[in-house]
């Protein structure tokens, strides 16, 4: 198959929705293999707790980008764009299908729309960010927002973006919002085939439940011991993974295990509705509410490209 005829297919979606098990389905019948595009799951330190691809699947499809990042580091949308694009065209030489699976919008919007061109904030300014929503949460996000009102849409309790429009406004005096509207830079030429994986609440939802249990029992309370034996500063993304914190509070003895499993699966069920929201907000992409149905259509969309 010509470089230029081999779409690059997306298998989006919450939490728990069976992403995972239908892209490696697609792998499996075109003969694609698999790239990552969950901020999560880059993590080495998170193979349990964000439910990484088994030993035994990655043999049968292979899978990129999967725990290739140290804890301590913060990955970002600029990373995985340059990651990801070389990636996608060393596959492009062998005749292989991409196919991109994850839940963070962003790094897949960025990827297909192109990226906007806001500079690095030096690491002081972020550390004084953080030590000042450390203080007050709310008196940071009011001053976030009498700089950069557009940040109205940031929910109020993410630390990580709202330190991050604060960091760039004080290295470069132009707003975070400002800096998005100017033109994207797209990486990369291809035709993509996107598609958004949403089940049934009710099933969503009972798998988010059921996924925190299957956790637990393969090891998850042992992959947050590692962690907080690091001692690692709590705003790092790893830290902020679902799950780890009400485990952490489960092995200090500040939680029963029940009150802990009840409050993970209560907060992984909010990320997923907010997934959703994003995705039906922030897209046109094609939902499907089986997996079946996505391969499918994704597998006759590619047939019909050979």
């Amino acid at each position: 198959m010509p470089v230029q005829e081999t779409p690059v297919l997306i298998v989006a979606g919450p939490t728990a929705s069976g992403k995972s098990t239908a892209a490696a389905m697609l792998g499996r019948m075109l003969g694609g293999e698999v790239i990552n595009a969950d901020s999560m799951q880059v993590y080495r330190d998170l193979r349990v707790l964000t439910a990484r691809p088994s030993a035994e699947e990655q043999v049968q499809v292979r899978h990129h980008l999967y725990g290739h990042v140290d804890g301590s580091e913060r990955y970002s949308v600029g990373r995985f764009v340059k990651e990801t694009v070389p990636l996608i065209k060393a596959l492009w030489a062998n005749g292989t299908v991409p196919i991109l699976c994850g839940g963070t919008g962003l790094y897949l919007q960025a990827l297909v729309d192109g990226l906007s061109h806001v500079p690095d904030v030096p690491e002081a300014f972020t550390a004084k960010g953080n030590a000042l929503w450390d203080e007050d949460p709310a008196a940071f996000r009011h001053a976030v927002l009498e700089h950069d009102p557009a940040m109205e849409r940031l929910e109020a309790a993410d630390r990580q973006r709202h330190v991050r429009a604060w960091g760039v406004m004080q290295a470069t005096g132009i707003p975070l919002s400002d800096w998005q509207q100017r033109p994207r830079e797209k990486l990369l030429r291809a035709d993509f085939y996107p598609s958004v994986l949403i089940p049934p609440r009710e099933e969503l939802y009972a798998s988010c439940d059921a996924r925190l249990e299957t956790m637990l029992n393969m090891g998850a309370e042992d992959e947050v011991r590692a962690l907080m034996a690091r001692k690692l500063p709590m705003d790092l993304p790893v830290m902020k993974a679902l799950g780890v914190a009400e485990i952490a509070a489960m092995i200090r003895g500040d939680m029963a295990r029940d009150e802990a499993l009840e409050q993970a699966a209560q907060e992984t069920r909010r990320f997923a509705k907010r997934q959703m929201t994003w995705f039906r907000n922030q897209t046109e992409w094609p939902t499907f509410a089986s997996a079946d149905h996505l391969v499918e259509s994704l597998a006759k969309k590619v047939m019909a490209t050979r």
